[in-house]
C-alpha cells in the first residue's frame, strides 16, 4: 500500500494542479461571460487538432521542454536554477555569432556549430553561479536570478548597437546565415526541427540521470551532499556541472528560438520562458516523460490564448492566471506531501534550499 501511495502521488497531485487551475480557469471565464466549456473547446482545438495551431504549439512547446529539463537537472542535484531565461539570451546570442560571423560553411555543419555556440555560451551562464555556489558559498538562487538581468540588458546592448542591422527600425540584428537555420517541419507552419532537439535532449537526459555513474552522483549529491562527499564524490564539480548542463540546454531554447523562429536575433526576444520552465520542472515531479507533456501543456496554452480571445472573447490574461494558478497548487500539494504525508511518502527529493543541502562545507 506505501509503494502505491509512493508511486502515485506525484502523479495525482500534478494532474489535481492543473485540473483545479483549470477549474479555477473556468470560474473567471465564466466571470467574464463567456462559456468556460466554449472557451476551452476553442483553445484545445485550435492549439492541438488544428494543423496551424500545432505547428504554433510544437515551436512553444520546445524552449520550455528544453529550459525545464535544465531546471529539473540542477534540481536533482539539489540546486534551484532560475537563471533560465538570462540562460536563453546567452545562447541566442551564442547561435547568432555563429550563424552570422561565420559564412560560407555548409549546412550540416552550420546549424550543429551553431546548437554548440548556443549551448556552450548558455553553459557559462550557468556555469557562473555553480563556481560562486561550490566555492564561494553565494547561494544559486540570487546569483541566477541576478544574471537574467545582466544577460538581458546585455543582448539588448549588442542588437542596439554593434549588432544592430542596417536601417534597423527596431533593435535587431541582421539574419543569420540561411546555412545557420533550422529546418521547418511542418510546411507553411513556424514549426522547426528544434522540437526534435528538445526531445532528443530530454531522451539523452533520463538515460544519463537513469543508467550512468554520472547520474547517479548527480542524485547523491542532490539528496544528501555530506554523504556523498564521504562516499568519494566530487561534490563541487558535480554543482558545477549540474549548472552548466542546465544552462546550456536553456541555451539550446534560446539558439532554437534564432535559428528556426526569428532567424535573428531580437531584443526580448524571449516571452519568458525561463520563469515558465520552473513551473513545468516543478509539476513533472521528476518524471521525464510528466516533463514532456507539461510543456506540451503548456506550450498549447501559449499557442490558443489569442484565438481564444478572438473567437470567444476570453482575455490572454486567463491563461496567465492558469499557469500562475498551476504552480500554486502543486506549491500547496508539496507542502501537503511533506507536512501531512511524509511518513508515508519518501518518493519526492528533499527540497532544494533545504538545510544541508549546500556544498560550501566540502574539502
Amino acid at each position: 500500500m506505501q509503494g502505491s501511495v509512493n508511486r502515485l502521488w506525484p502523479v495525482v497531485s500534478s494532474i489535481a494542479a492543473i485540473g483545479l487551475a483549470l477549474g479555477v480557469g473556468a470560474v473567471l471565464i465564466a466571470i467574464a461571460g463567456v462559456n468556460p466549456l466554449q472557451a476551452y473547446s476553442v483553445l484545445f482545438n485550435e492549439a492541438l487538432l488544428n494543423y496551424y495551431g500545432l505547428g504554433n504549439t510544437l515551436t512553444k512547446a520546445a524552449p520550455l521542454l528544453l529550459t525545464a529539463l535544465g531546471v529539473l537537472i540542477a534540481l536533482k542535484a539539489g540546486q534551484f536554477n532560475i537563471g533560465g531565461e538570462g540562460q536563453i539570451y546567452m545562447g541566442g546570442l551564442g547561435s547568432a555569432i555563429a550563424g552570422l560571423y561565420l559564412p560560407g560553411l555548409p549546412l550540416w555543419l552550420h546549424v550543429p556549430l551553431a546548437l554548440a555556440c548556443g549551448f556552450g555560451l548558455g553553459a557559462l551562464w550557468g556555469l557562473i553561479p555553480g563556481y560562486l555556489k561550490a566555492f564561494r558559498g553565494v547561494n544559486e538562487v540570487i546569483t541566477t536570478l541576478l544574471l537574467n538581468y545582466v544577460a538581458q540588458y546585455f543582448v539588448s546592448y549588442l542588437v542596439s548597437g554593434p549588432m544592430l542591422a542596417p536601417n534597423a527600425p527596431s533593435p535587431f540584428s541582421p539574419p543569420l546565415a540561411p546555412t545557420a537555420q533550422l529546418p521547418i517541419i511542418l510546411p507553411q507552419t513556424q514549426a522547426h526541427a528544434g522540437i526534435f532537439v528538445a526531445i532528443a535532449m530530454t531522451l539523452l537526459g533520463w538515460i544519463i540521470l537513469t543508467y550512468t555513474p554520472f547520474g547517479y552522483q548527480i542524485e547523491a549529491v542532490g539528496q544528501n551532499p555530506t554523504a556523498a562527499r564521504y562516499a568519494g564524490m566530487a561534490v563541487r564539480r558535480t554543482v558545477m556541472a549540474a549548472l552548466a548542463i542546465a544552462g546550456g540546454l536553456a541555451g539550446l531554447a534560446g539558439a532554437g528560438e534564432v535559428m528556426g523562429l526569428r532567424y535573428r536575433l531580437f531584443e526580448n526576444f524571449s516571452p519568458g520562458y525561463g520563469f515558465n520552465a520552473i513551473a513545468i520542472a516543478i509539476l513533472s515531479r521528476g518524471n521525464f516523460a510528466g516533463l514532456t507533456l507539461i510543456a506540451l501543456f503548456f506550450g498549447a496554452l501559449r499557442s490558443g490564448a489569442n484565438v481564444m480571445q478572438r473567437s470567444a472573447g476570453v482575455p490572454v490574461t486567463i491563461v496567465d492566471a492558469i499557469q500562475g494558478l498551476t504552480v500554486l497548487f502543486i506549491a500547496i500539494s508539496l507542502v501537503v506531501e511533506r507536512r501531512l504525508l511524509k511518513p508515508r511518502l519518501a518518493s519526492y527529493s528533499p527540497s532544494p534550499l533545504a538545510p544541508g543541502q549546500e556544498p560550501t562545507s566540502t574539502p
